[in-house]
């Protein structure tokens, strides 16, 4: 059997998460499952047609759009996919790209300010804590006041504590971070060539989406 034809993104793609889009034959039942299409500008469907295109405008087009910021990563897209596709993890990848690029158009730095906050938080503390979370995100994005009367609710009901929970073996998970920034920029961890991400439909795939990022 022939194999598919690959643009040159759609090659970097698979390479980077083991994710053909080539083998996409355009269904739509990605974008009809998404619960968030209605606030993207490109429907995913349409993500992964312009991936398959691989043009500089359609390379453009998709780094600068908001779509692969408003993804949630819920694998409702993955699960419904007859190919069994991982579009979140494409989104992820493009994500990776704008960054690198610094494309990221700005109505959605603040979606990466919050993400920077939330790992950043998690490399501290080996866990998220919300008033460190708060703080980073605040100061990064300058954004101090726009939802500030929040705050005292939030604080009496315990949910903004003074003094972060640490747990135990932080040092392990900033090794963990450590190793998969080395990882990103070589291509292996801890002299290890890095596998293709698992299958949509493969037991551990949610629960690698679910810990990425965050969520969110």
């Amino acid at each position: 059997m022939s194999q598919p034809s690959r643009s040159k993104l759609a090659q970097a793609i698979l390479d980077a998460t083991g994710q053909d889009a080539a083998r996409c034959y355009q269904c739509g039942k990605c974008t009809a499952g998404c619960p968030m299409a209605a606030f993207m500008d490109i429907a995913p469907n349409q993500v992964l047609r312009l991936v398959q295109l691989g043009t500089d405008s359609a390379s453009r087009r998709l780094l600068a759009s908001a779509a692969i910021w408003n993804c949630l990563g819920c694998l409702t897209c993955a699960r419904r996919c007859p190919k069994q596709l991982d579009l979140a993890a494409v989104m992820d990848r493009l994500r990776e790209l704008a960054c690198q690029s610094g494309t990221v158009p700005g109505a959605q730095r603040n979606v990466l300010a919050f993400h920077r906050a939330f790992l950043a938080s998690v490399r501290s503390h080996g866990r998220m804590n919300e008033l460190p979370l708060v703080r980073r995100y605040k100061l990064s994005t300058r954004d101090l006041f726009s939802d500030i009367k929040l705050a005292p609710g939030m604080f009496f009901r315990g949910k903004l504590p003074l003094r972060p929970h640490k747990i135990a073996g932080r040092a392990e998970i900033r090794r963990i971070f450590d190793a998969c920034q080395h990882g990103a920029s070589t291509g292996s961890v801890e002299g290890e060539a890095v596998e293709p991400r698992q299958p949509a439909s493969s037991p551990g795939a949610g629960r690698r989406r679910q810990t990425r990022g965050g969520r969110r």
